[in-house]
């Protein structure tokens, strides 16, 4: 037994040597994984799984890698890494180089052997995955985990159905059965499920053994034909059941050694037609036993007791078995080194050789399923697997190295299959080199046989050594011996027919030869073919010349009809319109009926299989022809390669000659070409010179056009750059003189606000005189009418009211020009602050002009007001010269007494300090103005401290001459005139004075606009110029 240690090795062989497994253990190579640097320990593999073919496998081990290992090839390779032990395996989808991994995390992937790259990432299970099923057609795949079976689509890598189920219950295993669109689920109740697996519809239930025979279902296998199902559990029995009765059919009983089934698995065989008779048992004891569940006998086992079976996997085709230890190692198995016993009984009981005669006698063949394992058992083949690998291993036989070119066959690989079993026939005896019918022959077994081509090989030989002798005596000549003798019985059952033949010159070389050459391959289809020789195998090797014989009796009829030569072969390489069961049953009426002198049982043997261990030697041919063809052969080949030497030498000196002229030739081409090409070069260089001055002179002139264009544009953007300057600055014009307008309009609707809201005082004002002078009649009437002792009072307070109302309308007018004056201000500020925002640097300076401006005019109003004020103040002084001139007229009309000069003082004395009070309010509020206009009234008031009134009405008393002023009524109508007449000249003046205000109002604003619209002007220049 070989060993491997993979390490860490991600590729390489998985033998060293070629394998040679003994027949006790069947080992073909134990393959470690061991931690690199150290060997005592490993890593463990856990889950094995065979591809379609059977020819390789996948193994993954606890640390996630999963190696791929090609048996046909020795070879193995890491192909992924996934991180993570995984819990199943399956190979045998319908792309071949995907497969389905279950990993410990739940999730089912799908990677690809060639590239390596995750396909698809599967998931939905809550529990580890246990199994996978894949459908024989590769599309559809089932994961089973302990509480729930999902149903995926591997073309989409979808979840279409999904099998859920109570704990109590739980699965055991879901999966395809064989050959058919049906689920089978197991449950740990030995419940067992038949579903459609499109509609998932209920089939049927297999009925759940009575108590004392239920065994606790744990493992389950199915046939390749999915008939059978043998299920076993906590017990050493196996129930075998019939799918198609829906019964159990069989009850197995194990060694008693075996206690619990972990583990089922049906062995194929390629000649039971899926039937698998052979199914192994993999037990506690970690041991797997392969019984026959017909006989109950057990075949072999592999593993032992000291380091047991963990999982184990069987190849598709039934040649190797792949199991992992206990150890964590991975043993491969040969199944046909461990069969070496089994052969021997291959026929069940009480099956022989003449109930399969009855048997076909009656049925005409035998079961299509059946017929490869009874042609086998016939045949009786020792499956000398050492001896044909020795004859395989030297190669292909030069004589079949061309097959392809005689035999021109479509698929590749029954092409190599059939120059494999012709090699081997030619090395196993030097006369099949030389036989050009051999591959007519072997063709029709090596395409029934070519997945096993040693079953092939051996089908052949036996066919040769028993069928075919004394064929090859008269090599290479036909046998004229066994042809003589189907010439012989036809003579004696329809000699007339014989002498047709003979008449148009047909032998048996024509007639009865291409039959036998070619073992009626070109005259049956396949399903007669195969009905013929369940015939020839069951009889006597001399069935073969009787069937011959057969066919041209049950043929008479279209060959008694042919009269041309060409027909008549053609009739012999071609299908005819036959019964093949009258043929057969000629055939068996000629066994019966000829003759003992001319039956070909006497001249033929019996049927003799081949040797075990080693073939037989074939030499029942005439060697003196073989090796003098061979001699004749090597001969020629020796010539040959003399020929083909000389051949290749003369061939080599006309390849040189005709290298060496060609070469000249080229060369003096060449010097042709090479001057024409000068020739043509000069010319194309004065063309492109020509060219090259055209294209100048159009460039110079392009050059000007576009210089001119650029010109054109570049005036036409200036133009309209102006024209847009131009129009912007007319926009900003009207802006600005609108605002302007606006701003003019403004001020001159506050300005006509201001002279009506004036005009409206100055009324007030006239009706509040009018008022007061009747207030003042009424109350000159009730003084005149009162007592004399309060005249004094009444003076006073005349004085006071007359200085309050005074006092009053000075306020009233003196606020109003400050309102002005603010409002002028306000006005200046608004025109500052309205200037553009969008030409801010240039609003600046505009700004600053106009603030120059306003102050201008702030101080030309400042000088309008000044001057209004001396001239207020003019008034104001004539107005108390007036007043002077009246006192003296008055002082100078009376006269006062001495008496009354005492209490006049007294009355002056108290006088200035109430026109002192009244002055300083007056003060807070009218300025230095009114401040010196008190002034003068005090000192009109007091400019005559000692002189005396007299009453009028009384002649007697002291009055204060300031209380005259306008209510005195002892006045002569001079000063009552004189006072009018003051009156209407300060109205005048008044007027004048607000009739100048609002003229040079009028031309401040025209010089402001005059000054805002050049300044403008000119900064808009000045932008248009940078």
């Amino acid at each position: 037994m070989q060993s491997s240690d993979i390490g860490a090795r991600e590729r390489g062989k998985i033998w060293h040597r070629r394998p040679s497994p003994l027949v006790a253990d069947g080992v073909i190579v134990n393959v470690t994984h061991s931690v690199v640097g150290y060997h005592s320990k490993t890593i463990r593999f856990l889950h094995v799984a065979f591809d379609a073919a059977g020819e390789a496998f996948l193994a993954g081990d606890h640390q996630g890698n999963i190696y791929l290992f090609d048996l046909s090839r020795n070879s193995f390779k890491l192909v992924q890494r996934t991180g993570q032990a995984c819990t199943a395996l399956a190979f045998n989808l319908r792309r071949k180089t995907e497969y389905l991994v279950a990993l410990a995390d739940y999730s089912v992937k799908c990677f690809d052997t060639d590239t390596k790259e995750l396909v698809s990432w599967m998931r939905g299970h809550e529990s580890a995955v246990s199994s996978i099923s894949v459908h024989g057609s590769g599309r559809y795949a089932i994961t089973t985990s302990s509480d729930a079976a999902q149903l995926w689509d591997l073309d989409t890598f979808q979840r279409k159905r999904k099998l859920n189920v109570h704990l109590s219950v739980g699965i055991q295993k879901v999966y395809f059965l064989p050959l058919s669109n049906t689920i089978i689920s197991c449950f740990r109740d030995d419940s067992i499920f038949a579903w459609e697996s499109d509609t998932l519809h209920c089939k049927y239930q297999l009925p759940v053994p009575e108590d004392e025979s239920r065994i606790t279902y744990r493992a389950f296998a199915v046939t390749r034909d999915g008939q059978s199902l043998v299920a076993g559990g906590k017990s050493n029995f196996l129930h075998l059941w019939c799918l198609n009765a829906r019964q159990l059919q069989r009850i197995i009983q194990m060694p008693p050694k075996v206690r619990t089934v972990r583990h089922l698995e049906f062995l194929p065989n390629s000649f039971d037609g899926g039937s698998s008779q052979v199914i192994g048992v993999l037990s506690q004891d970690g041991i797997m036993r392969f019984i026959n569940v017909q006989t109950c006998k057990l075949l072999f086992d592999i593993g032992s007791l000291d380091n047991g079976i963990n999982t184990v996997a069987i190849s598709q085709n039934g040649h190797y078995i792949a199991a992992v230890l206990e150890d964590g190692s991975l043993n491969i198995y040969s199944v046909k080194a461990l069969s070496q016993e089994l052969n021997k009984n291959v026929l069940p009981a009480g099956l022989n050789k003449k109930r399969l005669q009855a048997l076909l006698k009656e049925f005409g063949e035998y079961p299509e399923k059946y017929r490869m394992f009874i042609w086998r058992s016939l045949l009786q083949l020792p499956e000398n697997h050492a001896a044909f690998s020795s004859l395989t291993d030297k190669g292909t036989h030069a004589a079949y190295l061309g097959i392809h070119e005689r035999y021109p066959i479509k698929s590749r690989k029954l092409l190599r299959v059939l120059q494999r079993v012709l090699s081997a026939m030619a090395h196993w005896s030097a006369i099949f080199a030389e036989v050009s019918y051999l591959p007519l022959l072997a063709f029709p077994f090596v395409k029934l046989f070519q997945n096993n081509q040693l079953i092939g090989f051996e089908v052949v030989a036996t066919i040769i050594i028993s069928w075919c002798q004394h064929w090859f005596e008269y090599f290479p000549n036909p046998p004229i011996n066994i042809l003589s003798v189907v010439e012989n019985i036809l003579a004696h059952h329809d000699k007339e027919l014989l002498q047709h033949l003979v008449k148009y010159n047909i032998t048996s070389q024509l007639y009865a030869w291409p039959l036998m050459e070619t073992l009626f391959s070109e005259v049956l289809t396949r399903e007669e073919w195969l009905k013929l020789f369940d015939n020839v195998f069951s009889n006597h090797p001399s069935f073969l010349l009787v069937a011959v014989a057969a066919y041209l009796i049950c043929s008479r009829t279209p060959l008694l009809q042919c009269n041309i030569k060409g027909d008549l072969e053609h009739f012999f390489h071609h299908r005819n319109n036959l019964d093949l069961s009258a043929v057969i049953k000629e055939a068996y009426h000629l066994m019966d009926t000829t003759p003992e002198d001319i039956n070909p049982k006497r001249m033929l043997d019996d049927f003799v299989p081949l040797t075990k261990g080693q073939y037989p030697i074939f030499n029942k041919y005439p060697k003196f022809v073989v090796n003098y063809q061979t001699k004749e052969r090597e001969k020629i080949w020796h010539e040959e390669l003399d020929y083909l030497k000389e051949r290749q030498l003369a061939h080599g000196l006309q390849a040189e000659s005709v290298k060496r002229q060609a070469e000249n030739a080229a060369w003096y081409r060449q010097q042709q070409l090479l001057q024409e090409a000068e020739e043509q070069r000069r010319k194309i260089l004065l063309e492109e010179e020509q060219k090259l001055v055209e294209q100048r002179v159009r460039l110079a002139a392009m050059k000007r056009e576009l210089k001119v264009k650029e010109l054109q544009v570049l005036d036409a953007a200036h133009k309209r750059f102006l024209k847009h300057q131009q129009e912007q600055q007319k926009s900003e014009l009207r802006r600005l003189d609108d605002e302007i307008d606006r701003k003019v309009a403004l001020r001159s609707k506050e300005t006509a606000a201001l002279i009506q809201d004036i005009e409206v005082r100055n009324m007030e004002l006239d009706m509040q005189k009018k008022i007061f002078e009747q207030q003042l009649a009424k109350d000159q009437e009730t003084v005149m009418r009162g007592v004399k002792g309060h005249l004094d009072t009444n003076w006073i307070k005349a004085d006071v009211e007359e200085q309050k109302f005074k006092r009053v309308l000075e306020m009233d007018q003196d606020p109003n020009v400050e309102d002005y004056k603010n409002n002028e201000e306000e006005l200046a500020t608004a025109d500052q602050l309205s200037a553009a925002v969008g030409w801010q640097a240039q609003m600046l300076h505009k700004q600053r002009v106009y603030n120059l401006d306003q102050k201008k005019c702030q101080t030309q109003l400042a000088h309008l007001a000044s001057e209004s004020r001396e001239r207020e103040t003019k008034l104001l002084q004539m107005t108390k010269e007036v007043e002077g001139k009246r006192w003296d007229e008055v002082v100078g009309r009376h006269v006062q007494p001495k008496a009354s000069q005492q209490e006049r003082a007294a009355a002056e004395a108290q006088r200035p300090p109430l026109l002192l009070d009244e002055m300083s309010r007056a003060a807070e509020h009218d300025g230095d103005l009114h401040k010196n206009l008190f002034e003068g009234l005090c000192h009109t008031s007091t400019k005559y401290p000692t002189k005396q009134r007299r009453d009028p009405l009384q002649g007697s008393g002291e009055e204060n001459p300031g209380s005259l002023c306008l209510n005195n009524v002892s006045l002569d109508s001079s000063v009552q005139l004189s006072l009018d007449r003051g009156r209407a000249d300060l109205e005048s003046k008044e007027r004048e004075l607000m009739t100048g205000i609002q003229e040079l109002r009028q031309k401040l604003t025209t010089r402001a606009r005059q000054r805002y619209s050049t300044s403008s002007l000119a900064d808009e220049m000045i932008y248009t110029h940078y």
